[in-house]
């Protein structure tokens, strides 16, 4: 009985003490955006090879690009759920037509700010450097998708 209650003891203390760790980056983690994007910095800035005048002109571009990009997926994700909430509770033909709308834009907004991005990014960098630049995005999404779902 006595080694019942003590291993029933450790089971518990293990059981708490794993409830205890943390599950990610949402759970109890908020840096993990920021480290996110200072590992991106410092890998796009390496793969770029920015001279520190052309990285001084360029992040502000950059950031506020990204900053647009953000807030426009956001908008498109919205207007998303709306047009799918429209199109599946059966709503009338007029409100599937205008979150439909209001979806399109969205999108085309997204693209608008997109196309612009390289005309800022041209006014402060040369095209070669540009073309790194999107080339390392990529490069940087795939090495972060591998990192968290690694092959076997």
């Amino acid at each position: 009985m006595k080694r019942f209650v003590i291993l029933l003891a450790i089971g518990l203390m293990s059981v708490m003490a794993s409830y205890a760790q943390p599950r990610g980056p949402r759970c109890g983690d908020d840096g993990w955006r920021e480290r996110m994007r200072t590992e991106r910095i410092a890998y796009l800035s390496t793969e770029m090879d920015l001279t520190s005048a052309e990285a001084e002109k360029f992040w502000p571009v950059y950031n506020g690009v990204q900053d647009r990009k953000r807030d426009a997926q956001r908008t498109v994700l919205q207007t998303y759920k709306a047009l799918e909430e429209a199109s599946e509770s059966g709503k009338p033909e007029a409100e599937v037509s205008a979150a439909l709308d209001a979806y399109l834009s969205a999108i085309e907004t997204r693209h608008t700010i997109e196309s612009g991005a390289v005309d800022e990014f041209l006014a402060v960098l040369p095209a070669e450097k540009v073309a790194k630049l999107y080339v390392a995005e990529e490069k940087f999404r795939r090495q972060q998708i591998h990192r968290l779902h690694p092959r076997p």
